[in-house]
């Protein structure tokens, strides 16, 4: 850092050289997008503005209270277009931090997510918040020049860069709040130098802004000005939806659907709410929220931080309009409000019909919601008991019908396709899809055409070992704990059978329960497996031991049951030599290869290998039985 008179120069952050680079040179056929993003930063400006005046009614800074607007010009000897905001304005520091940093906490997620899609990457920078860069598409050269609303004028300072490394700050005076930015344009940019290229840019990106944008001298708004959700849905066509969506939410695809409604009575507001088509890019970290913005009769309050939906619908993006609210009003003020309550409660059933509405009428876009949303929305059902009947009905599930396809089942689905006789829902607990799809513990469901459930998300443990115990009247059952019981499917030849085993394999089971003392709670046989010598259960008075893996991090259940299949030839060998001296040694290796199929971990895998090992080598050497046999 270097002081020359009253200039100080900086230079930016590491990475800032790559998204730099980027703006300059790989975005160039998508060079509208800076005016939106730049039209976007003076409206949130302006918006905060306000919301700070209301919020803190005393007593002005002594400035004038013009309208507020977003006014852009350019010069065509200069070659610079400008674009000046009356908004809030920013000090020295917040320059420093806001435009000296570039979105310090999305730069490297904005990296990451690129794809070299030159449209989708376009349509990123504002999602990631480095939308002020943009500028750099069409300029050389960018100087900032901005005062905030409360210090004197002698206070205005002046950021200036051509985004090759560093910039420049300089204290200026300004006697007017806000922003101004000059963009110095690159000598290919001529044709922004218009007045009709300008306005038609406004138009089709920013024409839903709530402040006048005006262009050169002329105050005449080219925009709508006007809300568009105070708008009658009568005027609207789908294409205002999309486009208010994009501009709010710098989605750079079109929303999945939207519900658009005022309500009157003991309260009065406006929803317009809309389902994305794709998750952000924070939809998982920890306190994200945001989708929802909060306004006062037409004025931005302040983004939703839970009250005006539940977590499980942090995804949907939107506004809440409210005529009952004050003007400064707090999010204490928020959580004990009864009109926050019945928009809450409104809004969730609103949310929750629509995407009725799309899983019964448009099962292809709710397929794509659920891919990306679906699990969230699981959470619900644990967390909203009141809502709980409609969550159920919108969850989807892969199974063992579902092939190659993604989650499609419904538990109606389920049901009406059970076979006759079945009178419980089967489910299978597992730390991912492919380990679910092999997992022995399916073996004998399969070979009844009996459909299980697979789940594998971490969500889903909770959801079926609590508030999800029933449904239309059948229980669901894990697969993997206690005793499999099919029921009236299972025949009196297979009862027979399972008696026999019982009897057949008492001793063995017993050697091998003194074996693994320590590590198996018990041995039994078992009817649930058809091709795979023995698998791990959960004992019957815990609940799943995927839910207990995932809270202990060992894989294993806390009384963990290794059940044997009396019809695997390795069983039966087993049974018919329990003199053999390496009984122990198989044990283990029993019990470890059905730790790892169950997809957990085996407390000591070097041992494992070494029996393992030994026991081939033995099986193969010393004129020993060939393992084939």
């Amino acid at each position: 850092m270097t002081l020359q008179s009253d200039t100080e120069t900086r230079s930016f952050q590491a990475e800032a050289a790559q998204i730099l680079d980027l703006m300059a040179h790989s975005l160039y056929s998508n060079k509208e997008i800076f005016l939106r993003e730049l039209i976007s930063n003076a409206s949130d400006a302006i918006d905060r503005l306000r919301f700070e005046r209301y919020a803190d009614p005393g007593p002005a800074d002594g400035e004038s209270d013009d309208a507020p607007r977003i006014r852009i010009s350019f010069d065509k000897d200069a070659g610079t277009v400008t674009i000046a905001d009356n908004g809030i304005g920013m000090s020295r520091q917040e320059v420093i931090d806001n435009i000296g940093t570039i979105a310090r906490s999305g730069t490297a997620d904005f990296l990451r997510s690129l794809t070299g899609d030159q449209r989708r990457d376009a349509e990123l920078i504002g999602q990631f918040g480095v939308g002020f860069y943009s500028a750099f598409v069409v300029a050389d050269r960018v100087v900032l020049t901005t005062r905030r609303a409360g210090l004197p004028a002698s206070e205005g300072v002046r950021w200036s860069s051509d985004g090759k490394g560093e910039y420049a700050l300089e204290a200026v005076e300004r006697a007017e709040h806000g922003t101004t930015i000059v963009l110095e344009l690159r000598e290919s940019e001529d044709e922004l130098l218009s007045e009709y290229r300008l306005r038609s840019i406004v138009q089709r990106y920013s024409d839903h802004i709530t402040q006048p944008i005006v262009l050169s001298d002329d105050d005449t708004a080219v925009n709508q000005a006007s809300a568009l959700w105070t708008r009658p849905r009568s005027e609207l066509s789908e294409q205002d939806y999309h486009s208010y969506y994009r501009n709010l939410t710098h989605d750079y695809s079109d929303p999945l659907a939207h519900v658009h409604t005022k309500v009157e009575g003991r309260y009065e507001y406006t929803l317009l709410l809309y389902i994305p088509s794709r998750a952000p890019h924070d939809l998982w970290l920890p306190q994200t929220r945001g989708g929802l913005r909060l306004h006062v009769r037409r004025v931005f309050i302040l983004e939703d931080t839970g009250q005006l939906l539940p977590d499980y619908l942090r995804f949907v993006r939107g506004v809440v309009d409210s005529a009952d609210l004050p003007l400064n009003v707090s999010r204490e003020i928020l959580q004990s409000s009864h009109a926050v309550d019945h928009i809450r409660s409104s809004a969730v059933k609103r949310v929750l019909k629509l995407l009725g509405g799309l899983a019964a009428d448009e099962p292809g876009k709710y397929a794509d919601f659920w891919k990306e949303f679906g699990g969230v929305l699981k959470q619900g059902v644990a967390d909203d008991p009141a809502h709980r009947e409609d969550l159920v009905e919108l969850l989807r599930f892969t199974s063992t019908r579902s092939g190659t396809q993604d989650a499609d089942v419904s538990l109606a689905d389920y049901v009406d396709r059970m076979k006759d006789g079945q009178d419980k829902i089967y489910y299978l607990l597992a730390p991912g899809q492919s380990s679910a799809a092999a997992s022995p513990h399916l073996e004998a469901y399969r070979a009844k055409d009996i459909e299980v459930l697979l789940l594998s998300e971490a969500v889903d443990g909770f959801v079926v070992s609590g508030p999800l115990q029933e449904y239309r009247g059948k229980r669901l059952r894990s697969v993997t704990q206690g005793p499999p019981d099919f029921g009236t499917l299972e025949d009196e030849a297979e009862k027979e059978a399972a008696d026999r085993a019982d009897s057949d394999y008492a001793a063995l089971l017993g050697l091998l329960k003194a074996h693994l003392a320590g590590k198996a709670y018990d041995v039994r046989v078992t009817s649930r497996l058809t091709t795979s010598p023995a698998c791990i259960v959960a004992d019957g008075v815990e609940t799943d031991f995927t839910t207990a893996q995932r809270l202990r991090g060992s894989g294993l259940p806390n009384q963990p049951i290794l059940e044997i299949n009396p019809g695997h030839p390795l069983v039966r060998r087993l049974n018919e030599d329990r003199d053999d001296p390496r009984l122990a040694e198989w044990a283990h290796v029993l019990f470890d290869q059905s730790v790892l199929t169950a997809g957990a971990r085996i407390e000591e895998p070097t041992a494992f290998v070494t029996r393992l090992n030994e026991l081939l080598l033995s099986l193969t050497g010393d004129g020993s039985p060939d393992a084939s046999d």
